[in-house]
């Protein structure tokens, strides 16, 4: 039998992962479905009168590799020992002290599934306007949103079909997208866009970090999906994997966004490509693409990790979890969050959350790669009263010490806060004796600091 066949759908835990359901070809598919985001249509719209086409380019491809190079790295851990962000986490936050990792990715990933679920449900609804003449966006976003909480319950192994199918169809709709744009807008975007002098200045690298901000929810939780993926899959070609799954979606996901918000005014793809596309059956294709695009990028990015989060939290399996995260996204009001006026709103949500992803991810980087030397005892991870119990206070006053200088600079927050997090990490666990015990029995490459664990 098959791996793909061992593991039934819905069927997710957080123990270490045997199975594996995902070769290098599926995986990055999947990669490419779900990062087809609204989210990334937005951020191009705040960049009107910024930056240039080139520029945009040039910080989407910048964005994307270093989103790739910091996947593979932090997936590492998830890749060669089958274990999730939240299990991954105990190291250097300690079994309660994941509660702060584990929050700070599952609220930006519900928010960012209403703010989808919202998107598809308009398409949906101005497909049933358009071919049937009934309108009703708050009936079509109950529908929609009921729908994928039905398609989440089924775990990874639907995950696998679902986007793997669907890049195809994606990928198609985007390269028309991108045609149907510049052909009707082509002199306005010449005018507002491909021609203003922009800058290659600190907005630019602030557009960088705005793409990367994106998925730095992502790069904290990429075990999640690692652990999916066949161990005989070298780490060396993980990052190519993701960065060429990420660059195409988000370029002219991006770009669009953009054009057209340069173009017309308008932030909500609805009605630009209402208004950019002329033909019927091409609008209806057009518009259930955007819906089931969101349904690609939510399932996989946007139920999973919080799922996880609450599993490890309350206790709960993986489908009823599912449920609780598409049953939080109707809490989160999205139909204020689409507004043009939220575009900038949007763009300081992602650059405040991100002041504290940064620091996560730095604090997981420097647990795995210096202290530990990216070796890790199963057995401590899943035992509540070993070393890793309670919270890791190493790990919550770097995070705290990062965000703290992010929010500093908030349109480079993500950059900046990696280093202070780094550091003060490094130092709380190798000179501050409480954080002892989370080193205690683990392999290290700090030599002075096992003498001294010895001593103690």
């Amino acid at each position: 039998m098959s791996e793909a066949q061992e593991k039934a759908a819905g069927e997710e835990s957080l123990a270490p992962q045997e199975t594996r359901i995902m070769d290098r070809w599926s995986y990055l598919l999947a990669w490419l479905g779900g990062c087809v985001s609204i989210g990334t249509f937005a951020m191009g719209s705040s960049l009107v009168g910024q930056l240039n086409m080139l520029q945009a380019v040039g910080a989407i491809a910048i964005g994307c590799f270093v989103i790739g190079v910091a996947l593979a790295i932090n997936g590492a851990a998830g890749h060669k020992y089958g274990i999730p962000f939240m299990v991954q986490a105990r190291t250097a936050f300690g079994f309660s002290g994941t509660r702060l990792p584990g929050l700070v990715r599952a609220v930006p990933a519900v928010v960012w599934f209403g703010f989808q679920s919202w998107i598809g449900a308009g398409a949906l609804n101005a497909v049933s306007a358009t071919l049937l003449g009934w309108d009703n966006l708050v009936a079509w976003f109950v529908i929609f949103q009921l729908l994928q909480i039905a398609l989440s319950v089924y775990g990874f192994k639907g995950i696998k079909w679902l986007e793997n199918v669907g890049s195809v169809f994606i990928i198609a709709s985007l390269v028309y997208m991108f045609y149907a744009v510049i052909t009707k807008f082509g002199g306005a975007i010449n005018e507002r866009i491909t021609s203003i002098e922009g800058t290659w200045g600190m907005p630019f690298w602030g557009a960088t970090m705005l793409f990367l901000g994106i998925y730095s929810t992502m790069m904290l939780n990429v075990s999640d999906y690692s652990r999916e993926l066949h161990k005989n899959v070298r780490p060396g070609p993980l990052t190519t994997i993701y960065a060429m799954s990420i660059l195409p979606a988000t370029l002219f996901m991006g770009l669009i966004g953009l054009m057209v918000s340069g173009a017309t005014g308008t932030a909500d793809p609805i009605k630009v490509f209402s208004s950019a596309v002329d033909n019927t059956p091409l609008l209806v294709t057009t518009l259930l693409f955007i819906a089931f695009a969101q349904v690609t990028t939510n399932v996989l990015n946007n139920v999973v990790p919080p799922a996880y989060v609450l599993m490890d939290l309350f206790r709960l399996s993986f489908r009823k979890s599912a449920v609780v995260v598409g049953l939080l996204a109707f809490c989160t009001f999205p139909w204020v969050l689409v507004k043009d006026e939220s575009a900038s709103g949007l763009q300081m949500f992602v650059q405040t959350y991100s002041a504290f992803l940064g620091p996560i991810f730095a604090v997981l980087v420097v647990d795995y790669y210096v202290l530990r030397g990216r070796r890790l005892d199963l057995a401590k991870l899943y035992d509540e009263n070993g070393p890793y119990r309670g919270v890791n206070w190493a790990g919550m006053l770097a995070t705290l010490a990062g965000a703290a200088v992010a929010l500093s600079f908030p349109s480079i927050s993500w950059y900046a806060s990696l280093l202070p997090a780094g550091v003060v990490y490094y130092l709380l666990m190798n000179h501050w004796a409480p954080c002892r015990r989370f080193l205690d029995g683990e392999p290290t490459v700090a030599a002075p600091m096992t003498a001294s664990r010895r001593r103690a």
